[in-house]
C-alpha cells in the first residue's frame, strides 16, 4: 500500500538543500545497517543536482560505505553520452566522481550514441532493471512478457524533482507515459519540455520504492505542488500519483509550499 503524503518545509532552498543532503546520508547508513548495502534513485534538475552537491559538501558524507550503494536514474534524456544536458553527467560531476563507488552497481541509462531510439534505450534499462532484481532474488527472470510488468530489484530512496506543469521524471501531463501500467521503463518522443527525447521510470515502477522523495523550492512550483496534495489524479498532476510503498515526503521550501493544503503542513526550524 502507498504511504500517505508528509510534507516537511523549510524557509528557504539552501536550508532545504542541506536538510535533504542530511536526510539522505542518514537514510544510506540506516539501510546499509539493515541490508549491508543500499540502493538510491536519483533525479535531476536544479534541486536533484543540488542535492548531490550538498551531499557533497556535507562532512558526513564519508559515513556511507558508497562502495556499497546501488545507483539508478528515474530518468534520462535520449542525447550524447557526454551531453551537459544528461542526468548521468550532471551527477557524476555535482557527486558522483568524488566517490568510491563500485562501477558494477551505477546503472546509467542508455544515449543516443549507443541506442537509436528512446525505445530502444528504454528496452535496454527495463533489461538492466530484471538482471538486478534477478540477482537481488535470486530468481529468473527471463522468460517475462514484456507486455507485463518488469521485476525489479529494491529501491530504498528514490528522488523526483516536480516541475511547475507537475511532472515527475519525464513523466508529463496528459501523455502516454504517465497512463503506462505494464512496462517498467519508456521511451518518450515529444517531451513538451527539451530534449523532447527521454526514457523514464513509469509510475509502478516510481511507486516501487520504499520511500519516495518529492524535492521541490520556489513560487513557480506552488500549483504544482497544491494540485498534488490536495488529491488530483496522476494522468493530469503526475506529481500526485508518486508514492512510496512506505513513506511518501515533500520536502519543500517555503515559497513551494504556498498552496499545501493546512492540515498538512509542517514547518521545520531554520536551523534544520
Amino acid at each position: 500500500m502507498s504511504a500517505d503524503p508528509r510534507v516537511s518545509i523549510h524557509p528557504d532552498s539552501s536550508v532545504l538543500l542541506a536538510a535533504i543532503a542530511a536526510r539522505l546520508i542518514t537514510k544510506l547508513v540506516d539501510t546499509q545497517d539493515r541490508y549491508g548495502d543500499a540502493t538510491i534513485v536519483l533525479t535531476g534538475g536544479t534541486m536533484g543536482i543540488g542535492t548531490l552537491r550538498a551531499v557533497a559538501e556535507s562532512p558526513a558524507c564519508r559515513a556511507v560505505d558508497w562502495s556499497k550503494v546501488n545507483v539508478w536514474w528515474g530518468d534520462e534524456r535520449f542525447v550524447a553520452a557526454d551531453s551537459p544536458d544528461r542526468n548521468v553527467v550532471q551527477a557524476r560531476a555535482a557527486l558522483l566522481d568524488q566517490l568510491p563507488l563500485d562501477p558494477a552497481r551505477v546503472h546509467v541509462p542508455g544515449d543516443s550514441d549507443k541506442f537509436k531510439s528512446p525505445d530502444d534505450a528504454a528496452a535496454d534499462y527495463a533489461q538492466q532493471l530484471q538482471e538486478a532484481a534477478a540477482r537481488e532474488h535470486e530468481a529468473d527472470f527471463s522468460d517475462s512478457r514484456p507486455d507485463e510488468p518488469g521485476p525489479l530489484p529494491r529501491f530504498d530512496v528514490l528522488l523526483l524533482g516536480v516541475g511547475p506543469d507537475a511532472h515527475v521524471a519525464s513523466l508529463f501531463p496528459e501523455m502516454a507515459g504517465i497512463r503506462e501500467t505494464k512496462p517498467t521503463v519508456v521511451g518518450v518522443t515529444n517531451s513538451p519540455k527539451p530534449p523532447p527525447e527521454r526514457i523514464s521510470l513509469t509510475l509502478p515502477a516510481l511507486k516501487s520504492a520504499d520511500e519516495v522523495w518529492m524535492l521541490v523550492a520556489g513560487e513557480d512550483k506552488a500549483g504544482a505542488v497544491g494540485l498534488a496534495l490536495a488529491g488530483a489524479g496522476p494522468v493530469q498532476v503526475p506529481a500526485a500519483g508518486a508514492r512510496g510503498r512506505n513513506r511518501t515526503l515533500w520536502l519543500i521550501d517555503a515559497d513551494a509550499a504556498a498552496q499545501v493544503p493546512e492540515n498538512l503542513l509542517r514547518k521545520e526550524p531554520a536551523s534544520a
